[in-house]
């Protein structure tokens, strides 16, 4: 597979295309878990994605990748059978959300498939509370130190990781081989790495930025939004 990034922009000495396929692996990753990635409609048209990266990597009936905001059983009814099965995993974190280390180690039904939501935090949170499907499979999240590397887009905090990312970790995980998550985060370094060389800036978590007294906007005048402001100062998890 061919993956090449295309910019539009003429600010800066970044070219127009880049091609990452020296960072792929020579295959597709050999993997028993299924990997569905439900992607808000918006990412569809951001420049810089992680998605494409991580299908690269993997075989094509092991990674799908499925468009929308909304799921039912009757506009999805491939998605639905998966939800329903009891080797099915979300990964979203939450106070219901097991973590995926302890829970594979106490299940007696080891996890066949895993669904990551690939959007922003806002827009995640979207499709998980207004699609009953995803909450029928067991929520997991992960417990790891690991600081995203995906440093030239703006993440809320410095504990949030990018969707390869997420994928690149649980997989590890669930393959029980660490090398699937050094191979999946090659091209992501190398992404970052050709950009931040052509003009990129890193791009700090709003929660640096709001500690460190360099949010560049206003503060919200909405309460809601200000009481977030709040928590991601005081690193509380939102």
């Amino acid at each position: 597979m061919v993956v090449t990034y295309k910019y539009s922009s003429t600010e800066d000495s970044r070219p127009q295309k880049v091609c990452l396929c020296p960072f792929l692996p020579v295959h597709p990753l050999h993997i028993s878990t299924h990997l569905y990635i439900i992607q808000h409609p918006a990412e569809e048209n951001k420049v810089l994605r992680t998605v494409p990266l991580l299908a690269a990597c993997l075989p094509q009936d092991k990674c799908k990748v499925k468009i929308g905001r909304r799921f039912s059983e009757e506009r999805d009814p491939e998605l639905s059978t998966v939800c329903r099965k009891s080797g099915t995993l979300i990964l979203y974190p939450g106070a219901e959300a097991a973590n995926l280390e302890e829970f594979i180690l106490d299940s007696p039904i080891y996890p066949t498939t895993i669904i990551i939501i690939d959007g922003t935090w806002s827009q995640a949170k979207d499709i998980f509370y207004k699609n009953s499907l995803f909450r029928l499979p067991t929520q997991v999240q992960l417990k790891t130190s690991i600081s995203s590397q995906y440093v030239i887009r703006t993440q809320p905090t410095n504990r949030c990781l990018s969707t390869l990312e997420c994928a690149a970790v649980a997989l590890s995980i669930l393959e029980k081989n660490i090398y699937i998550q050094e191979t999946l985060l090659r091209p992501l370094q190398a992404l970052c790495s050709f950009q931040l060389q052509h003009g990129a800036q890193i791009r700090l978590s709003k929660e640096h930025l709001l500690k460190n007294g360099l949010y560049p906007k206003p503060m919200p005048k909405n309460k809601r939004k200000l009481r977030k402001m709040e928590l991601l100062m005081n690193s509380i998890k939102i």
